[in-house]
């Protein structure tokens, strides 16, 4: 989208991955970046090469599910960085209060706190006129009010999840009231664990057409608004944790994307040997028929870094295994994990992948893989199809492991199938499965059912291999259902 007249312009930047959307706004030659991504190099390229000057850039609120290119801004720019006067930055900024303005060309940028989201929240309206009462023309909403839904409130941890509701009801009613049609223009949209319930597929909106359309704005009163807002709430990544923190101290800045390192197979034992794990971005068939013993199995798509944030700890020194072409996955994984915050104890890349390692003489292991029918047949008691692999070790393109091929008590009698749905909500659920959404089951593998094999079944097998490899690291027996999803399952156990 690009709107605005007399040579004002806001154009969005999204970053489909996250759910995410920065806004570039420009009056005449200046400009303000409105909450950017730490990847924000080509944005800042484009502006200098049109002759824009970025003099601010504005964050909505302290980022839970990336951190901050406010300072990769400043560094390249010399812009001055404003944010919530709430908000604790660590580092120095211009803090913006409720009523606060900044001037930008012809325009005006006022601060309008908006608890909800977050305490410190604040949306900022743009305004037409240098002085003067103006016209709102668009409100930057951050994670307030968004296009069809609203932005969580529990992320500042269980205790303030109600009391940041109430806020966020009494938020939402201010924005309800700017004039029909002020631009809607929020940061998190469809894609983003920071909201809750359905998202529309539209990233921007007005305020007319929100309040017509959008639930979050239809609640009867303030006590119905909090009680549809506490219900379903979905596990946040286990790394926004620390995006909170890291923000208020500020990231690190990089200055350009981080150069991966090219590591032997020698190279990439001893970093095992210091504690790191390996990445496997190659796609699930591949990971799944020879990996490096307890790889992580979380395939090169764009929701690469955001399955290593649900599950593996920000301080864990990651190896990469990337799919072919490995310069261009390469950038790609890199730009992904520096997003939020895995970019620090990024060791390295295994050169020459899977096969070097093989050709070195290491162990490879396997994961068997199964598609919806093989479940229903092995519940039946059928006999499945492939060899039976958990985690066993694969040698010159023979594999080894135990035998774990399943039904009711297994077609031979060895191990009872488990299925194990890890979609973040289970609707409609599998019968019989046990529902851990992936985000938990780290924390759940030493409480699983003894004398199983699990079968890892998702939405449509993507985090399915994820779950599959993590309970093959931990030595469980395991298949994974990389074919079809958990709702073509409950079909085929109806039929």
């Amino acid at each position: 989208m690009r709107s605005g007249a007399g040579g004002n312009t806001i154009e969005p930047v999204t970053t489909a991955a996250l759910g995410d959307t920065s806004y570039l706004l420009a009056s005449g030659d200046e400009a303000l970046v409105v909450d950017p991504q730490r990847d924000c190099w080509p944005l800042l390229a484009s502006c200098e090469a049109r002759g824009l000057r970025i003099r601010y850039v504005l964050d909505t609120h302290v980022h839970n599910d990336y951190l901050s290119g406010a300072l990769e801004v400043r560094a390249a720019t010399g812009a001055t960085v404003a944010g919530p006067a709430r908000a604790g930055y660590g580092f120095d900024h211009l803090p913006l209060a409720e009523g606060d303005e900044i001037t930008l060309g012809g325009l005006r940028v006022q601060a309008l706190e908006t608890p909800g989201h977050t305490a410190e929240h604040t949306a900022y309206l743009v305004l037409d006129g240098g002085s003067g009462e103006g016209l709102p023309t668009a409100v930057f909403t951050g994670g307030s009010l968004l296009v069809g839904s609203a932005g969580r409130t529990d992320l500042s941890g269980a205790a303030r999840t109600e009391q940041l509701a109430r806020a966020q009801y009494r938020s939402l009613r201010r924005l309800a009231q700017l004039p029909s049609g002020t631009r809607v223009l929020p940061t998190h949209g469809a894609g983003s664990s920071c909201t809750i319930g359905a998202v529309a597929g539209e990233r921007t909106s007005t305020v007319g057409d929100q309040r017509l359309a959008n639930p979050a704005l239809l609640a009867a009163d303030e006590d119905a608004f909090v009680a549809t807002r506490m219900l379903g709430l979905p596990p946040a990544p286990a790394y926004y944790r620390q995006m909170g923190p890291l923000n208020r101290a500020g990231p690190a800045v990089l200055g350009g994307p981080p150069a991966l390192l090219s590591l032997t197979p020698q190279e990439v034992q001893l970093a095992l040997g210091r504690g790191a794990l390996v990445v496997d971005a190659r796609d699930r068939r591949a990971f799944a028929d020879a990996h490096l013993p307890g790889s992580l199995g979380d395939e090169l798509d764009g929701s690469f870094a955001a399955l290593v944030g649900e599950v593996v700890p920000l301080d864990r020194p990651l190896v990469l295994v990337l799919p072919e072409p490995v310069a261009d996955a390469a950038r790609e994984a890199v730009l992904q994990l520096l997003r939020i915050g895995y970019d620090a104890r990024l060791v390295g890349q295994l050169d020459g992948g899977v096969e070097r390692w093989r050709a070195s003489g290491r162990p490879l292991a396997a994961i068997r893989t199964a598609d919806v029918s093989e479940v229903r047949r092995a519940l039946a008691g059928g006999s499945v199809a492939g060899p039976a692999v958990a985690g066993g070790s694969v040698a010159g393109g023979s594999v080894a492991g135990g035998s774990v091929a399943g039904g009711a008590a297994g077609p031979k009698g060895e191990l009872p199938v488990q299925v194990l749905d890890v979609r973040p909500a289970a609707d409609p659920p599998v019968p019989g499965a046990l529902a851990i959404p992936l985000t938990e089951l780290p924390g759940r593998i030493d409480g699983l059912p003894p004398g199983r094999e699990f079968w890892t079944v998702c939405g449509r097998g993507r985090r399915a291999t994820v779950a599959a490899s993590l309970l093959a690291a931990a030595g469980l027996p395991v298949t994974a259902v990389v074919s079809g999803g958990a709702q073509d399952l409950v079909r085929e156990l109806r039929q």
